[in-house]
């Protein structure tokens, strides 16, 4: 899928996107959707999703097409519009939400293994961090040996684990009860759920963390053949990824009740199968997401790398970050990436972690990137700048990132304080490498504006050590 000069073509971008988004959350939806939210808001959430997630995808097409100068996707786009701070936060929010989220890929594989192998537990037991490190560190050495393989063997996982996902549906479309999905469409009989509006706000952070991947083809762009194939992965990624997820969550609530679902473990995708076809049904879905995850943490692992390396290369990111060994893959940025997760692994051992409560956080950890990149296209758009001569497409693009920029926000306001806050805390020791950037290019570290993002930053994050340390707030 790469041509001689190790460029990636158009189906191992694809693959890439499509290979990021669909990693462990497509398996447990149905409960993680059916603990938050009633059968109305569900659809009225998928709705916004829809929409919201689609003008990202267009903020990323256009600027892939308009900016094609500018190499690393969500970092490089921060940088361009806010300044050096700013494309700093953006790749270090981005590196942290990247390997938390490798954290919680590790916690639901050996949880589904737990299936079969009882001495996995919930995924983290000590035996199941033992598994985890052993694996994590498997996929370090087979990344170190090149990007252009590492691809080929993700596009090899991605059309994998696409077969069990179809299979579901077709089952699962002849086993639907209409009566089983109108029973109570405003979860009306789980008072817990709260309102309508609660429900649709609660559901946002896990509908973003099957989303989450979106953004994969631009982080690549400069390895990829032709740069406008990166507009193109990150659409045709997203309207396939949309679909499956619309349709393993819908089918779900006309197989099992929203209680019912609501209860099951995860990965829930099994349950409601095996609840139609029997014992087969789960280990079909257990082994699809196996595979699944062994390809999502390889694209992950792989975009966590390119991130940091980017910044590094235009003085961001710290000098060690830019060392390529003889394969062309980021090794620094890989060592410091898995380092993160294996002490993150360690630590669910001694705390409650469950896969949700990691997804929630990595997913806190996006959203400023993604806001900054909707910000930027809307502010090429409302300057004119590149689009001297379409001026029917600067009308349609101006439309559009305001609206990704409101989904951004939306989305901001959706995650609630508290991860707004644990984001904080993780936001704030950045600074620590970002003064070491700037050291070394003999650069002043912040500009007065700066200054005052930077401040917030540490009393949000000092409001948080403390909300930890008091215990009203909890990780």
């Amino acid at each position: 899928m790469s041509d001689s000069s190790g460029k990636l073509k158009l189906g191992a971008l694809v693959a890439l996107v499509v290979g990021s988004m669909i990693g462990g959350g497509i398996f447990s939806l149905p409960q993680n959707m059916a603990a938050s939210a009633g059968v109305g808001a569900v659809l009225i959430g998928w709705a916004i999703t829809a929409v919201g997630m689609l003008t990202l995808a267009f903020v990323f097409q256009t600027l892939a097409n308009r900016k094609p100068d500018l190499d690393g996707g969500v970092y490089a786009y921060a940088k361009a519009g806010f300044g050096d701070y700013m494309g700093f936060s953006s790749a270090w929010g981005y590196w942290i939400s990247a390997w938390l989220g490798n954290v919680g890929y590790f916690v639901l594989l050996f949880s589904t293994l737990g299936y079969f192998f009882p001495i996995f537990g919930e995924g983290n037991t000590p035996a199941a961090i033992i598994g985890a490190s052993v694996l994590l560190w498997a996929v370090h050495f087979l990344v170190l040996r090149g990007i252009k393989e590492a691809a080929f063997i993700n596009l090899v996982t991605t059309v994998a684990k696409i077969v069990p996902l179809v299979l579901f549906a077709l089952i699962c479309l002849f086993a639907f009860k209409l009566d089983v999905f109108t029973a109570d469409i405003w979860g009306l009989g789980t008072p817990e759920l709260g309102s309508v509006m609660n429900q649709v706000r609660n559901m946002m952070l896990v509908t973003v963390w099957v989303f989450i991947g979106i953004e994969g083809a631009s982080i690549f762009s400069s390895r990829a053949e032709k740069r406008s194939d990166v507009g193109k992965a990150t659409v045709i990624g997203f309207v396939t990824v949309l679909l499956f997820l619309v349709l393993v969550n819908v089918l779900s609530l006309g197989i099992m009740t929203q209680p019912e679902l609501a209860k099951l473990q995860n990965p829930s995708m099994a349950a409601v199968l095996e609840h139609v076809v029997g014992h087969w049904g789960a280990v079909l879905i257990s082994v699809g997401l196996i595979i699944s995850l062994l390809g999502a943490l390889l694209s992950w692992v792989l975009l966590c790398a390119e991130i940091m390396f980017a910044a590094a290369k235009d003085h961001t990111m710290p000098e060690f970050l830019r060392r390529e060994n003889a394969n062309q893959v980021p090794a620094n940025a890989l060592w410091l990436t898995n380092a993160m997760v294996q002490i993150f692994l360690v630590i669910t051992l001694f705390s409650s972690s469950t896969y949700l409560s990691l997804i929630y956080l990595a997913t806190s950890m996006i959203l400023v990137p993604y806001l900054w990149s909707a910000a930027y296209a809307f502010l090429l758009a409302l300057r004119s700048e590149t689009y001297e001569q379409a001026l029917a497409e600067r009308k349609k693009d101006l439309f559009i990132g305001a609206v990704a920029l409101l989904y951004a926000i939306w989305l901001l306001y959706a995650g609630g304080v508290k991860y707004l806050l644990l984001s904080a805390l993780l936001y704030a020791p950045g600074a620590i490498l970002f003064a070491k950037a700037k050291r070394e290019v003999g650069q002043p570290i912040f500009t007065n504006v700066e200054k005052l993002i930077f401040a917030a930053v540490v009393v949000g994050a000092l409001v948080a050590a403390y909300g930890l340390y008091d215990g009203f707030l909890t990780l």
